[in-house]
């Protein structure tokens, strides 16, 4: 598999990052992970040709799947050679607290869990649902300076939905990575201007849930929410109408959603989510099926004109 420069940082990776958010057992994902199941998935991921995993302090309870990840790195005594690890900071998930001391503790937390003392990015997660003033003295901002000049991050990233505040932290000038979920598929593409702008400006640009939290992967038919909520009935529509020409084009909708992101000059790595070891190679496989150029004309062509 070949590998992107992730922006001016000079971490190669993957064009495939592989999400944990599925192995934490999350409540809006309807299903549970065993620890032996979760495991083995971040070993497949080892294993795999996918050298680019994504967790974060908050992913499930009491850092779940952080949990589950360190699990795999002490089963395998470490990282394997150039594989590249990120984890975000969260909010203390009893009171909300999201202060730059609060930003260390995850830190701590994190690195802890992980069983590793240096992270290669380190997140700042949903800064949209901050309680507190992130830009202010003493808030989240300062104290990631602080880890990055401590040694323990290399480079920093901002993780969020939201285009607005996104761009915020990214006009600091602090942050080499952006990250941006479900607004850059084959249904939405909200995040176009944010990742043109990061492109601009050197920045690493991560696209994650290009399945737009599983309509694009299970079909319109048997998953009626987009991005965690129910759908705008236009984007219900065109979702129909897309898995209709993939499906005259002998293209399975799903490659069609990954080839998407990971085609796209604007993103140098794809996060996807995987909650099994085979699913792994599975979506690896997703990569290697042939979209006729007349598809994605007849695609583009349908992408509804809403937001989310």
């Amino acid at each position: 598999m070949q590998r992107n420069t992730l922006g001016q940082t000079g971490i190669e990776v993957s064009p495939l990052c592989i999400g944990t958010s599925p192995i934490a057992n999350l409540a809006h994902y309807g299903y549970t992970v065993s620890d032996e199941q979760a495991i083995a998935t971040i070993e497949a991921v080892f294993d795999s040709e996918v050298n680019f995993l994504d967790t974060s302090n908050g992913y499930g309870e009491d850092g779940l799947a952080e949990h589950r990840v360190g699990a795999a790195v002490r089963r395998r005594g470490g990282l394997p050679e150039g594989f590249v690890l990120q984890t975000k900071v969260d909010p203390d998930p009893a009171t909300g607290d999201y202060s730059g001391d609060r930003v260390r503790r995850s830190v701590e937390e994190s690195l802890e869990r992980l069983g590793v003392d240096h992270l290669p990015i380190l997140a700042l997660h949903d800064p949209e649902f901050m309680r507190q003033d992130g830009f202010a003295p003493g808030g989240a901002l300062e104290a990631l300076i602080e880890i990055r000049e401590s040694g323990v991050a290399d480079h920093l990233a901002v993780a969020a939905g939201d285009l607005r505040v996104t761009q915020e932290y990214l006009d600091t000038g602090e942050f080499d990575v952006v990250l941006n979920h479900n607004r850059y598929t084959l249904l939405n593409r909200e995040a176009e201007e944010l990742f043109t702008r990061a492109r601009a400006a050197g920045l690493g640009v991560l696209n994650a849930a290009p399945y737009g939290g599983g309509m694009l992967a299970k079909g319109p038919a048997a998953q009626p929410k987009y991005c965690y909520g129910e759908r705008d009935e236009a984007i219900g529509n065109a979702a129909f109408a897309m898995s209709e020409a993939c499906e005259r084009a002998g293209v399975p909708l799903i490659a069609a959603a990954l080839q998407f992101s990971v085609r796209s000059p604007l993103v140098d790595a794809t996060v996807v989510g995987v909650s099994r070891p085979e699913r792994v190679q599975d979506t690896i496989d997703l990569l290697a099926v042939d979209i006729p150029e007349s598809l994605w004309e007849e695609l583009e062509a349908l992408v509804p004109k809403v937001a989310i």
